[in-house]
């Protein structure tokens, strides 16, 4: 019966130490709601295993700042660790990493804000006793938690999502992150607040505060929401107009083609007349590369290559190769929407691999650049090869991927080693390269699962 009453008189009176042994499971609370409204909020896909380590992590990391860290130090060190942990263990874009961090907290930040002052009234609490004393946190800490449940619940079931675009233009990124970078700090001066006014401020005040927040959260939503339109909008204009390209480009071929019909059945007759199948081999293959051509900006269309960024390189990048004279073989079949990389990092990687392919087949006599997206279902995985002939026969294929290596005048060297660091961070990247007598081949592997 003592020990009962010691235990019921430690949970009703203030008791530090106390508290901070509740701190681990209600931390690994914490972690797992704000794990849930980011991940559904964003749209985030993640296995058993990411969420296990995040949560995990954010929990000890939450437990060692609350402990050992003077406010309100300790909120800026959270939020850091919180950032690197979305970055590195979800690998999402700087962006959406700091979004991710930010939805969370303004929740977080809104909710008990307005609870707190509500449940101190109500008890007749002052700050000290509802944070230091056991039974007042605990039912405290459930009600919050409680209420954000609810929320993560609401947006589940309206199925709210925000879509978020890592590759905006540099401009428009620097706007977002310092937009979410004073969100974030507006938070923390909100939580100092808290700390040292909120026995002395009034609900009135309190509910204006949340007001005011809500107010700029949902601002910032709208904002980010319709940049993001924006610039979806100014892709698909763009890619509009490269269509608009291919199809005058074609139409063009076709129309020319008609015309010289009657000119080509009459060649290839003349030519089996007098039975001159050299000469009737050679026509036709000059026939066949001007059929191919045809073939090539047909397949230009974005209904085939349904991106509209990787649609707008390899339009731009073909149409550079053809004003330089360079024969294209171009083949597409796959589906890019099952490719297994982020749209920014796989535009970055097919941009540079085809310009390096562009300027080494331009200096040639014989100018070819073959390029094949294909799908291997067995090895679960997709393929871009993109081979190209080539005039330097002796360039060594391990040296052209080292920081600064560059063969040419006023070239930086960093295209390819950028492609290395690409390969580095992602575990379901390969990059093959080899050459031969004629063709220098790049072989990009994508594979669906991370090996």
């Amino acid at each position: 019966m003592e020990i009962l009453n010691n235990i019921w008189n430690a949970l009703w009176m203030e008791n530090e130490s106390l508290v901070n042994s509740m701190l681990l499971p209600f931390a690994c609370v914490e972690s797992f709601l704000s794990l849930m409204l980011f991940i559904n909020l964003l749209n985030i896909n993640c296995s058993r295993k990411q969420k296990f380590l995040y949560v995990i992590f954010a929990s000890i990391c939450s437990i060692i700042n609350t402990v050992f860290i003077p406010h309100p130090i300790n909120v800026i060190s959270n939020y850091l660790i919180i950032f690197l942990l979305i970055y590195f263990i979800f690998k999402q874009g700087f962006i959406k990493s700091l979004i991710a961090l930010f939805i969370p907290a303004i929740i977080f930040a809104l909710v008990t804000t307005l609870i707190l002052n509500v449940y101190m009234k109500v008890l007749n609490l002052s700050y000290n006793q509802t944070l230091l004393t056991p039974i007042y946190r605990l039912f405290y800490l459930i009600l919050a938690y409680s209420c954000i449940t609810l929320i993560i619940f609401i947006l589940k079931l309206k199925k709210y999502k925000i879509k978020i675009l890592e590759d905006f233009d540099k401009k428009t990124k620097k706007v977002v992150i310092v937009n979410f970078i004073l969100g974030l700090f507006t938070i923390l001066l909100q939580g100092i607040i808290v700390c040292y006014y909120i026995d002395f401020a009034s609900i009135y005040i309190t509910f204006l505060t949340v007001i005011v927040l809500i107010a700029y959260f949902c601002i910032n939503l709208y904002s980010l929401n319709k940049v993001t339109k924006l610039t979806i909008t100014t892709r698909e204009l763009e890619t509009v107009e490269a269509y608009n390209k291919s199809i005058t480009v074609l139409y063009d071929n076709v129309k020319g083609f008609k015309h010289d019909f009657d000119n080509i059945v009459s060649a290839i007759g003349g030519y089996v007349e007098t039975n001159d199948l050299d000469g009737l081999r050679e026509y036709y293959h000059s026939l066949r590369d001007d059929c191919q051509r045809a073939n090539n900006i047909a397949t230009l269309n974005p209904n085939i290559i349904n991106n509209p960024a990787i649609y707008s390189i390899l339009s731009s990048k073909y149409y550079k190769a053809d004003n330089l004279g360079i024969k294209i073989n171009f083949e597409f079949f796959v589906d890019l929407n099952d490719f297994n990389i982020k749209s920014y990092e796989f535009s970055r990687i097919l941009g540079i691999l085809l310009d390096n392919a562009i300027e080494a087949a331009s200096e040639c006599d014989e100018k070819i650049i073959n390029i094949f997206f294909r799908n291997e279902y067995n090895k679960n995985r997709n393929i871009v090869l993109i081979s190209n002939t080539y005039k330097n026969k002796d360039v060594n294929i391990e040296d052209i991927f080292e920081k600064g290596n560059s063969g040419k005048e006023n070239h930086s060297g960093l295209g390819l080693w950028e492609v290395r660091q690409y390969m580095t961070k992602n575990d379901n990247l390969n990059l093959y390269t080899k050459k031969d007598d004629k063709y220098f081949t790049q072989q990009l592997e994508i594979y669906n699962n991370k090996k």
